[in-house]
């Protein structure tokens, strides 16, 4: 599987990122991916918090589980924080190898359609629902869980994912945690389909009731690289000129911070803004 070849963006996405996730709790076999999933989870515990618990899933796994966990763990230890910061079952979905590896399917799994820049891509929809039909049951089996409280959290091209998931008919997932998303993608083709959308709302005949809402945050470091920023900037504008009904969205910025370093920020301020 190549790299993501976006100029500005290419060297970001090689910059080697230290796996630091604890062995898999379990793997989750795709049959129509041939893809063995390493699942990584941190639950409550259940003498004290029995359940069931809001669920924060994390793509690119091998490398943001570890610190979703550290925001969560920061989260649930502060005193300021009122209400506080509920039991959450966290889980990470990653490969069990590193970027760049052959046996890393993220170029496959986290875009929406298929690009000449990386063969082998646009392959989010079936990635979207392995992970919300088998891997979700077997979470369910093992975790007394919340389905009213579903969060899904992506960075960069996992980011990209995540509003993949946002901008379902009816998505699964109703808090949405996104970093840096790499809206550049296929020459934007998600802005491209955000803006339609867009225009189909007025269109649409309301629903009785209405659904509720879904919340997304999005976030970037300010010294992430000028199309990256751009990019979600123009995003920005996009939802806040034609807002989505049901849709609540908290935006920021965060200084002195890039691509990667952005991340403890990002998750603690995510998941603290999504699950209280």
């Amino acid at each position: 599987m190549g790299w993501l070849n976006r100029k500005g963006t290419q060297a970001m996405e090689k910059t080697p990122v230290r796996r630091t996730s604890p062995a898999p709790a379990f793997l989750s076999r795709s049959t129509a991916l041939a893809t063995d999933y390493h699942v990584f989870v941190e639950a409550p515990d259940a003498s004290r918090h029995p359940g069931p618990w809001p669920v924060a899933v994390v793509v690119d796994g091998d490398y943001m589980f570890a610190p979703l966990v550290q925001a969560a763990t920061n989260l649930r230890s502060s005193a300021r924080l009122h209400p506080p910061f509920p039991p959450v079952l966290l889980v990470g979905v990653g490969y069990g190898k590193s970027f760049g590896d052959p046996a890393n399917r993220r170029g496959r799994d986290y875009t929406p359609t298929a690009s000449a820049e990386e063969p082998g891509s646009g392959g989010a929809d079936a990635f979207l629902a392995h992970l919300t039909g088998p891997l979700w049951a077997e979470l369910a089996r093992r975790y007394p869980v919340r389905n009213d409280l579903r969060l899904l959290a992506g960075h960069s091209l996992g980011g990209l994912f995540a509003l993949h998931a946002l901008f379902q008919p009816r998505p699964f997932f109703n808090r949405v945690l996104v970093g840096a998303p790499s809206l550049w993608w296929d020459d934007h083709r998600f802005l491209s389909r955000v803006a339609r959308r867009q225009q189909e709302i007025p269109l649409q005949a309301p629903r009785h009731p209405p659904p509720a809402p879904v919340r997304l945050f999005l976030g970037i470091g300010a010294e992430d690289t000028e199309s990256m920023t751009g990019d979600l900037a123009r995003f920005e504008r996009q939802l806040a000129e034609s807002p989505i009904p049901g849709l609540e969205t908290v935006s920021r910025t965060f200084p002195r911070h890039d691509h990667y370093n952005v991340l403890p920020r990002l998750f603690h301020d995510g998941l603290a803004a999504l699950l209280r």
